[in-house]
């Protein structure tokens, strides 16, 4: 097939990145469920507000703790069967929540199922997908993908708040439920692995160019994951990317993603209307997402990254005011918090692939996220305590904000020893030669 025919065919890549996208939203509205479930929880059953923070902590840490996991999992026994078990885990999980009676239940159920669920479809799936399937337009798809994350939020949460003010909690756990059985036919019939399987190349590759897939390993999934851990821990730049992605975590999914509806109740703004702000970052999130995946295949990689922190870390100082005379700032915090909420993922996702190469991107990434996830889980656990203690959230705000700032300086040296040991073989190489 000549090249220019190739590029104006319509590719199956398109069509798996449809269902990626579908799987990381229903996954998306899966996580972010527990942000309308805090209050009535406390006031069902007594709970404090930092024992059922612990439950959704459990569940932040292992959605990003399984991660590398199953980045290792799809390389073994496929995108789609992976895909399947997580709907299945995170169905079950969530359906039996309707049943508990006793804090250890939720710790079990919205913890340890759910949050291991969803974990086998985390970002690394996108990351997955985009770098077996795409060549071209890698940065833009990957956007796009992420953006599907917070697109979750505003899909879902004010439907679910409506609901649980109308109806209670447990029938909008349940249309939670229903969202991921309802996916399982369309993965299991139109879902596929690899380009190699429908005879295709990834997208983007002409017909004289040698580059394919990246091949599958025979590894068992554990060995090839800890085996990745092991390299990235001699990393300088697995560590200043873990690093600064735990901060991400602990600014974006930990506090504003579980703490804001609780936060607008304590200051009497209805839970409604709290909602809608979170879906408001979640609709913002889409365009300033895919916008940084188009801006992370056009310019330095560590610059936007700096900038993104700096930004969120300056927005975070507004919330504990403005939660206090309910204004139109809160509107105006939203959107601008929204085209910033998930952008660090495209540039991180670009950095990872350059450090650790295509072939281990999804797994070296899949290790950054878990960094993520604990930094949420941290934020998650650590908010719901002070909250408990101080009686407020503006702590865990300014703390937030000010972890997001250095982390703005820090992410300028990502690569900067790799240029530096380049450098120094080059020297080496030069001063032999000269004498």
């Amino acid at each position: 097939m000549p090249a220019s025919k190739h590029r104006r065919s319509f590719h199956y890549a398109w069509v798996v990145a449809g269902l990626t996208f579908l799987t990381l939203l229903a996954t998306a509205g899966v996580r972010a469920t527990p942000s309308v479930l805090i209050v009535p929880l406390e006031r069902e059953f007594g709970w404090s507000r930092a024992t059922i923070s612990l439950a959704i902590s459990v569940n932040l840490l292992l959605y990003g703790l399984i991660g590398p996991f199953a980045a290792a999992l799809m390389d073994r026994i496929g995108v789609r069967r992976t895909i399947l078990g997580s709907l299945a885990a995170v169905g079950t999980g969530v359906a039996l929540s309707t049943r508990i009676t006793a804090p250890w239940q939720l710790v079990l159920l919205w913890g340890v199922v759910v949050g291991g669920g969803t974990g086998m479809t985390a970002l690394v799936l996108g990351a997955t997908v985009v770098n077996r399937w795409f060549v071209a337009r890698r940065g833009l798809v990957l956007g796009i993908l992420t953006a599907s994350s917070a697109t979750g939020q505003m899909v879902f949460l004010p439907g679910l708040a409506a609901t649980v003010g109308r109806f209670g909690w447990r029938p909008a756990v349940l249309v939670v439920a229903g969202v991921a059985a309802l996916l399982l036919p369309l993965i299991s019939f139109l879902m596929r692995d690899r380009p190699e399987d429908l005879g295709l190349r990834p997208y983007g590759v002409l017909e004289d160019s040698e580059e394919s897939a990246a091949p599958k390993s025979g590894q068992r999934p554990f060995a090839v994951a800890v085996g990745a851990l092991r390299d990235g821990l001699r990393s300088r730049d697995f560590w200043l990317l873990a690093g600064s992605f735990f901060v991400c975590g602990l600014s974006t999914n930990g506090l504003l993603g579980t703490h804001l509806i609780p936060a607008c109740l304590d200051a009497g703004i209805p839970e409604l209307r709290a909602a809608g702000l979170l879906a408001a970052m979640g609709l913002f999130d889409l365009v300033g997402t895919t916008a940084s995946g188009w801006l992370s295949d056009r310019f330095d990689n560590r610059v936007l990254l700096a900038w993104y922190y700096a930004l969120r870390g300056l927005a975070l100082v507004y919330p504990p005011f403005g939660l206090v005379d309910a204004s139109w700032g809160l509107s105006a915090f939203a959107v601008l918090y929204g085209l910033d909420w998930i952008a660090t993922v495209p540039p991180t996702v670009k950095l990872t692939t350059d450090a650790f190469g295509r072939e281990r991107a999804g797994i070296m990434f899949g290790w950054i996220v878990a960094a993520h996830q604990i930094g949420a889980a941290t934020a998650t656990f650590g908010a719901g305590t002070i909250r408990a203690v101080v009686g407020d959230y503006q702590p865990a705000f300014l703390t937030s904000g000010a972890l997001c700032l250095a982390t703005a300086a820090l992410v300028l040296q990502i690569g900067h020893q790799a240029k530096s040991e380049v450098s120094d073989a080059e020297e080496n190489q030069v001063e032999p030669a000269a004498a």
